[in-house]
């Protein structure tokens, strides 16, 4: 499989001296689709996305949590129709597990960015039943990049306080909004062998 480059699309949106606090994810439409950095409750925790096809956006995103472009990112959905530009199947043991915090890899397209997917060549999605993140997605394209928001070896940040505290001026927005009853990220399976990537 072709291991299709990071190419920029689009040039990011100017940070501020704090990001905005909105409450509804519609509101965040026109900065995610202008290459903006964002920050969501999740299942967990409180998450930071882009969108996955804008290759600035996600370098990015990388960059603010010092994550190294190898090891791929997570991308999320409301609805298993969205993520079809980035997989080549829907599996039938994925499927049974959506909308719900279970995050599977599957084969993706070639035009997945190789900065979304690491160094795979499968990329990791999940149909989220969390109604603010699905939404977002949807209102930002059908699928956002969906990471947590911290830094590496920090704890994952689980109020906006908290991300704007951590972040501040380095993210565009804070979508207010209360993370889901999971007490652990979402585990991560292969969905051709079933086994655990991440427990």
């Amino acid at each position: 499989m072709t291991n299709m480059p990071c190419a920029p699309r689009t040039r990011p949106h100017p940070t501020r001296a704090q990001p905005l606090v909105r409450r509804h994810p519609a509101s965040l439409k026109g900065i995610l689709r202008r290459g903006g950095v964002v920050a969501y409750a999740v299942e967990a925790c409180f998450g930071l996305g882009c969108d996955p096809r804008n290759a600035t956006a996600v370098r990015r995103l990388l960059r603010l949590k010092r994550r190294p472009a190898s090891k791929g990112l997570i991308v999320l959905a409301g609805a298993s129709r969205d993520l079809r530009p980035y997989i080549q199947s829907l599996p039938s043991c994925a499927q049974k597990t959506w909308p719900g915090p279970h995050t599977w890899v599957i084969p993706a397209k070639p035009k997945v960015l190789a900065c979304v997917r690491g160094h795979h060549h499968a990329v990791a999605v999940r149909v989220t039943a969390h109604k603010e993140a699905a939404t977002l997605a949807r209102v930002g394209g059908g699928a956002i990049i969906s990471t947590s928001a911290n830094r590496a070896g920090q704890r994952p940040a689980r109020t906006h306080r908290d991300v704007c505290r951590r972040f501040g001026h380095a993210l565009d927005a804070v979508l207010l909004g209360r993370i889901g009853g999971a007490t652990r990220p979402t585990p991560i399976r292969d969905s051709r062998t079933g086994l655990f990537v991440r427990l």
